[in-house]
């Protein structure tokens, strides 16, 4: 099918799309890398009276840190993440998922900010933001507010952004001392949506855990933050035992549906097993297995 008819904007400066924004309300819609957008008019799930194309404004595809943070910015693409340098050496969880998005051509095309703000609960990126505490920056010609991901993620395909906002970069905390994190992702072919996936990070203190994420893909109306299954790692020794635990709680906190991916007994079991293996795997790379 082809989309509904539209009217075609392409401003150069963040100021320039947060006037169109504002004036055009519920009519407009952002488009970056299309990746979600596109497939969605095409099949008339989505028919905006107005595009307002982000690609031309320049300062919005910049991975850096600054201070204590890192900042990556709405148009970075997916690949652009798994090239990154900064990204490889010192934010592991992030450089494990970014190759597993999709495939080569929507990692090619698609964004980060695109990405979050469409809210399938099969995104991986939802479930590594959730993980690693990352909250987002949205502007508007009233100013800018910063929304924790937790809050940001509101349902499925449904995120808390107000149509005159636009998200311009996503904040993560460094991490500091002994680090580690992955992304795990049984998926039934290469470029598949996830049957299940899971987001592992650990940060050690003083020989105990000091910091923990996990977050989950494909088993609920959106993407879950196992919060029991973290709050029972902080503060403890890393085992076995207590990582076969953390497993329990985030399969308890998943609600997988049967489909053909498989039952939901099937996927909540994974969730166990990818939750002990992800954190195996975070503690071996921060040194302490």
């Amino acid at each position: 099918m082809l989309p509904s008819s539209f009217e075609y904007h392409r401003p150069t400066t963040i100021d320039e799309a947060l006037e169109l924004l504002a004036s055009l309300g519920d009519n407009g819609k952002v488009l970056a890398g299309g990746q979600s957008l596109i497939p969605m008019m095409k099949l008339r799930f989505a028919a905006p009276a107005h595009l307002v194309d982000i690609n031309r404004i320049g300062g919005l595809d910049s991975i850096e840190e600054v201070g204590d943070e890192l900042h990556i910015g709405a148009l970075v693409r997916h690949n652009q993440l798994a090239r990154s340098e900064l990204i490889t050496s010192k934010y592991p969880m992030i450089a494990a998922a970014a190759p597993q998005i999709a495939d080569p051509l929507v990692r090619n095309l698609g964004t980060i900010g695109g990405s979050l703000t469409h809210c399938d609960p099969s995104g991986d990126l939802g479930a590594v933001m959730l993980a690693a505490n990352a909250r987002v920056a949205l502007k508007s010609k009233d100013g800018e507010r910063e929304v924790p991901v937790t809050e940001f993620l509101a349902d499925t395909f449904q995120s808390s952004i107000e149509p005159n906002e636009l998200l311009t970069e996503v904040r993560i905390t460094s991490p500091t001392g002994a680090y580690g994190g992955t992304y795990l992702k049984l998926e039934r072919k290469v470029g598949d949506y996830a049957t299940v996936a899971v987001a592992a990070r650990l940060g050690m203190a003083n020989g105990s855990i000091g910091v923990a994420g996990i977050g989950l893909t494909s088993v609920g109306l959106t993407n879950i933050k196992a919060t029991a299954a973290e709050e029972a790692l902080v503060g403890q020794a890393p085992s076995q035992e207590l990582f076969a635990e953390a497993g329990r709680l985030a399969a308890a906190a998943a609600s997988p549906v049967s489909d053909v991916r498989g039952t939901d007994a099937y996927k909540r079991h994974m969730v166990e097993v990818y939750v002990r293996r992800g954190l195996t795997r975070s503690a071996e790379l921060a040194g302490v297995a």
